[in-house]
Parts: C-alpha cells; sequence; structure tokens
C-alpha cells in the first residue's frame, strides 16, 4: 500500500493550479442519467471518485467517453482538466449495487435521477463513513414528497413513480448538500413546481444548477436557500465547465501559510472562500485576488491562533476543519475548533498529536494550543481530510513523516505530490 514521506522545513513557493471540484463533479456526472443526449462535462479532476462514479453510471448503460487528459498529453479543456462526455442513450439497469455505492456516499446521488427519468430505482444504502453516518433519510422523505413510493429492503432502497414525479414544498430540517442536489435532480422532471427550502447554498449546488438549466430546466434561485424547479418534459444535451475546487484551494492556501510560503493558486475563486479567507488574514495570512486567483503569503512572522466554526455555507467549511487544525497547531497562542456538521471529525487528532501538537478534544470542540514547531514522525491517514492535514504538519515538521493509507488522498487530491514538489516541497510517494 503506496505511502507519502515528506521531509519538512521548506518554504512553499511558486504557482500551483486549483482542480476540478470533486464535489461538484459528482453530482454533474449523475446529472447525465436525466437525458438522452450528451453531456459533455470539462475540467474533470482526475481522482478515484470520479473513476468510481464513472463505473456506477457505465453498468447503469451509460456510455462514457474520455478525451483525454492534462497528464496524458490529450485533449483538455485549455484549463488542464478532463473532458468527459456521458450519453445515457438508454438506461440498461436502475440498481446501484452495493460493491459499487459503498466505495463512494456519492453513489446515492443516481437515486433522484434514476426515479425521475425511469419512474424506478434501486440503490444500495451508502452505509456510514468514518467521519459519521450522513443519513440519506432526507433524501428518501423529499421523494415521498414529489410522490415516489419508498421501500428499505436488504439493504437497499426501492423508490418507485410508475406515472412519473409531481412537484411539491419540501422544507429540510437541516441542510444537506446531498439531498438538496438529488431532490433538485429529481424535481426537474416533475410535473408542475417544486420548492426547495433551507436548500444547501454551496457553490456546488449552484454549479448542478446551472448545469442542469443548460440542458433545459427551468431553476430560480440559484446561491439562495430556496429553489425553485419548474418541471420540464425532458432535457437535452450540453457542455458544462467544472468549478475550481474551493477545498483544494483552502487547502494550499494552508500549506503557504504554514510554510511560511507564497503561493499563486491559479484558478481559485474568492467568493468561493469568504469565510476561510478571513480566518487565515485574523491569523496573519496575507491574501490578495488576482486576475489569475489567488496569492497567499504570511503577513509578518508567526501566525496567530483564532477560533473557528464549521457551517455551511457561507460558513467555514466542514471539509478545511482539519487542515485549519494542522495550522493552528504551529500558531502563537491556543484556538478554539469547533465542529458541528460531523460527528467523528477528530480523528485526526492523535495523529497531530504524535508529531507534537498540543490538542485537547472536549465533545464537539478542540482546544488547540500552538506550538513553535512539531516533529516528524509515522501517521496513519483515517479519512481524506485528515489525509491531508498530516501532509501539511509534515511540510513544517522538523524530520521525516511517512503518511500511511494515502488511498484516502487520491479520493480528493488530484496529483498533490506533484504539485506540492514544483513548489519546493520535499515529498514523494513511496509504492510497495
Amino acid at each position: 500500500m503506496d505511502q507519502i514521506r515528506v521531509r519538512g522545513g521548506r518554504p512553499l513557493t511558486g504557482d500551483i493550479r486549483i482542480s476540478g471540484s470533486k464535489n461538484a463533479a459528482l453530482p454533474l456526472m449523475a446529472a447525465s442519467l436525466l437525458t438522452d443526449q450528451t453531456l459533455t462535462l470539462t475540467n474533470l479532476p482526475h481522482l478515484n471518485d470520479i473513476t468510481t462514479m464513472a463505473g456506477l453510471l457505465a453498468q447503469h448503460g451509460v456510455d462514457i467517453v474520455l478525451n483525454g487528459g492534462s497528464e496524458a498529453g490529450g485533449h483538455t479543456d485549455g484549463q488542464g482538466g478532463r473532458v468527459l462526455e456521458l450519453t445515457a442513450g438508454k438506461l440498461a439497469s436502475s440498481r446501484a449495487p452495493y460493491d459499487l455505492v459503498r466505495k463512494m456516499r456519492a453513489g446515492v446521488l443516481v437515486l433522484g435521477p434514476l426515479v425521475a427519468r425511469a419512474g424506478e430505482a434501486e440503490v444500495s444504502l451508502p452505509g456510514g463513513c468514518a467521519i459519521g453516518t450522513r443519513p440519506v433519510d432526507l433524501h428518501l422523505k423529499g421523494l415521498e414528497q414529489l410522490g415516489a413510493t419508498i421501500e428499505l429492503q436488504d439493504g437497499y432502497i426501492h423508490a418507485r413513480a410508475p406515472h412519473g414525479l409531481t412537484g411539491a414544498e419540501i422544507v429540510f430540517p437541516t441542510v444537506s448538500v446531498g439531498a438538496t442536489e438529488n431532490l433538485m435532480m429529481a424535481a426537474v422532471l416533475a410535473k408542475g413546481e417544486t420548492r426547495l427550502v433551507n436548500a444547501a447554498r454551496e457553490p456546488e449546488i449552484a454549479d448542478l444548477a446551472a448545469c442542469l438549466i443548460r440542458m433545459g430546466a427551468a431553476i430560480t434561485g440559484l446561491g439562495s436557500d430556496t429553489l425553485v424547479i419548474y418541471g420540464v418534459d425532458r432535457l437535452h444535451g450540453a457542455r458544462h465547465a467544472v468549478i475550481p475546487d474551493r477545498i483544494e484551494a483552502g487547502t494550499y492556501a494552508m500549506a503557504a501559510a504554514i510554510t511560511d510560503g507564497h503561493l499563486n493558486l491559479v484558478g481559485a475563486k474568492p467568493e468561493h472562500l469568504r469565510a476561510v479567507l478571513e480566518a487565515l488574514a485574523q491569523a496573519g495570512v496575507e491574501i490578495s485576488e488576482t486576475n489569475r486567483g489567488l496569492s497567499v503569503k504570511r503577513a509578518n512572522g508567526r501566525l496567530s491562533g483564532v477560533d473557528v466554526m464549521t457551517e455551511p455555507f457561507p460558513g467555514f467549511p466542514t471539509d478545511l476543519q482539519a487542515q485549519m487544525m494542522a495550522l493552528m497547531a504551529t500558531a502563537e497562542g491556543a484556538s478554539m475548533i469547533t465542529e458541528s456538521i460531523f460527528e467523528n471529525r477528530f480523528m485526526h487528532v492523535p495523529e497531530l498529536m504524535r508529531m507534537g501538537a498540543n490538542i485537547n478534544v472536549h465533545g464537539a470542540s478542540a482546544l488547540v494550543r500552538g506550538q513553535a514547531g512539531l516533529t516528524g514522525a509515522p501517521v496513519m491517514a483515517t479519512d481524506l481530510r485528515a489525509s491531508v492535514s498530516l501532509v501539511l504538519a509534515g511540510l513544517v515538521a522538523e524530520g521525516e513523516t511517512l503518511v500511511s493509507r494515502v488511498y484516502h488522498l487520491d479520493r480528493g487530491y488530484e496529483l498533490i505530490e506533484e504539485k506540492l514538489s514544483a513548489c519546493g516541497a520535499d515529498i514523494e510517494r513511496i509504492s510497495d
């Protein structure tokens, strides 16, 4: 199993191109099920989760053509990302099997499109994951409000709407990105008007809505907490560029800060990162917008501890909490980091403590007392964002850090060793 070895102490300098967003690309790929025409997605990242979703769609009967990629020297969209053509001319199956859905929770996003277009779907329950259960009850309740009948049997969701779905007002009791995406895709082919109230406002939601509109859907309220979808009879093909990955951009901004370096994040969109940039500025990071993206460096000397609470967008994203903790572990003073989204998202804490971080967890909050320096150590990744927090810590730690179970990294960070080493990091992947 691969490991990543990092030798710390080198400031990062140079340009890093921000890849297309994984969290935007996965629902966009699922949206291909809504039409028998070709959906062309550009700026796709080359990641394991994208490959898994492509495999899931292929067994539903989607014909997939990859038009090259940046590392292969093939055709790209001009931004370096891959170009994927997805054509669901005829659906071969409405069953999403466990062995594919369990690898990636976003697999449940085929549920809404399949019910809307085929009138039925059998989708494996995704089960739990390392950072929490993330139940799909809001997805199922919403589909029932749209007129589907739902049965849970043998670990599968059996959803049926043989006469089609009908618009309804759906009020989410809590904000859910996945449920918003699934129900928006289901509603575009429903009869009449659907209102999604207390909908998620993440940029990936607006990106999906923009793509669906290009495909012929009628949706208003993009970027707000109320989406109104006016059902249409059918959608058509379209071409859509995936937005840049705000989590990757935030991660590399913190990499610049933790190493006292200076990085230009090419393609980063500051409007997707306001809460993160505000927290970094309070800590002593100098961030400026450029015509290419963002320029990030320390303002002056050691960083200061700041308090952070994760919240749905536009708040501080849970997917950057572990990275922020690694950064605060090297700052001057104390910081309180509170996780309000997932119940088990502090599993990186013991690994950071192995490197000398001073962290005390109290329920949903972690008190971080910054240390002047960290020390390299063998550590183990527990989930995607935890794994990259250990890489960040390794970039500044004295000596060598060896990160195990890096398959988590490959789910969400494209060419991370290449991007970091090109900016001066001493980092390499070790294969058994």
